[in-house]
């Protein structure tokens, strides 16, 4: 852990119905073509269950300078713009990159 840094999206559903349909594009088609995109170590999602129209995705680097180019990758704009055509203002989204500070625990 110590180093890893991660790129955490968090995306938007305008309507719930359309959760079904992205969660099967995402899981097949969007979150592996991000992970070779970026170059990532290895990339998980979450649906959240305090609100049902909010996912995350997070993809792993060895550290931050590597996310930090994930990010100004053309492969990132790439993404967006095949998110977009599937998508559209369906599905708003948020990027942060985020850097491991520790853990405790077993």
């Amino acid at each position: 852990m110590a180093g890893s840094a991660y790129l955490m999206v968090r995306a938007v559903l305008a309507d719930a119905a359309d959760r079904p349909r992205f969660d099967r594009w995402y899981e097949t088609e969007h979150l592996p073509d991000a992970i070779a995109a970026f170059g990532a170590e290895r990339g998980w999602r979450c649906w959240s269950r305090t609100d049902p129209t909010v996912h995350y995705a997070f993809y792993e680097f060895r550290d931050a300078a590597h996310a930090e180019a994930a990010m100004a990758s053309p492969g990132l704009g790439e993404l967006i713009a095949e998110f977009d055509r599937n998508w559209g203002e369906r599905v708003t989204r948020t990027r942060e990159i985020l850097e491991a500070a520790g853990a405790a625990g077993p």
